[in-house]
């Protein structure tokens, strides 16, 4: 393979992605990245401000590099999303990969001294296990029903480091993660026996990135400093840092390009390591 065949492999012109979640900060990181690669991108989100706001910074930001807009969808709404998908048919035509990026825990299903793992309520149970395994069914079939007419497609989901191993405290959270790893090796097999094998789907696996959803895990609010338990998972980490959304990057653009193209039912985790350490 020469030089420039394996650059082609990241020249996404005319291709069409769709980022669910696509306002938060691993699908903005996606988004901008995909419009440097001359990719037409379509963010996903049920907040049409930050969705706006979204598509206002990229486009300020990347000139003259492929199109972004924002859709106003819901991926726990089957209807919105259909509507979502025709916004972007007539604007781009078929969409080509689905980044499934929407997700996330919740407090009131997260254990604490002041709420035991009996006591956690239903709502926020609910919550947690729709948001992060309906949110990713949902979309899959919405637009993997094109990808499997046309035989060829793209679809990469967002599991994490607690699908692997689970956290204590946050039950709904790992248990929904890892029904998200098993549904990606299901549906890979699934698209590539009943529909074509040009159809892959893989999921990356983060570890531990300091966000806003987590921060209130992570640091003492007060003070500002690591709490028990971010040291603790700092300690278990090898590289003994947290995750940044660029570290998710470089394996999310492998996988849905063509460099990875006998790549399909795998799960890959970024996680400094972390996976990988006994504690020993």
């Amino acid at each position: 393979m020469d030089r420039e065949e394996f650059l082609s492999f990241y020249d996404f012109t005319d291709r069409t992605v769709l980022i669910t979640g696509g306002a938060g900060v691993l699908g903005v990181g996606i988004a901008r990245i995909l419009m440097e690669c001359n990719a037409n991108v379509a963010i996903l989100s049920r907040n049409a401000e930050r969705g706006e706001k979204s598509v206002s910074e990229i486009n300020n930001e990347i000139k003259n590099k492929g199109k972004v807009i924002y859709v106003k969808g819901d991926v726990l709404d089957s209807e919105s999303l259909q509507q979502a998908h025709d916004i972007i048919r007539a604007q781009f035509g078929s969409v080509d990969i689905l980044v499934n990026a929407a997700g996330g825990n919740h407090p009131s299903a997260t254990t604490k001294p002041d709420l035991s793992f009996f006591d956690l309520p239903l709502d926020a149970l609910h919550y947690v296990g729709d948001l992060n395994l309906l949110g990713t069914i949902l979309p899959c079939q919405v637009f993997g029903r094109g990808m499997a007419e046309r035989g060829e497609g793209l679809i990469l989901n967002v599991s994490s480091m607690n699908a692997f191993r689970p956290l204590t405290r946050i039950p709904a959270y790992s248990a929904a993660k890892a029904a998200v790893s098993n549904f990606t090796q299901w549906l890979a097999v699934h698209m590539a026996q009943n529909y074509s094998p040009h159809i892959r789907v893989n999921a990356i696996a983060p570890g531990f990135f300091l966000t806003e959803q987590n921060r209130f895990l992570l640091t003492d609010k007060d003070a500002g400093e690591l709490s028990s338990r971010g040291r603790s998972i700092l300690t278990h980490t090898p590289m003994n840092r947290f995750g940044t959304p660029d570290d998710l990057l470089g394996a999310t653009m492998w996988l849905i390009s063509p460099a990875s193209a006998f790549v399909t039912g795998a799960v890959i985790p970024i996680d400094g390591g972390f996976s990988a350490f006994s504690g020993v």
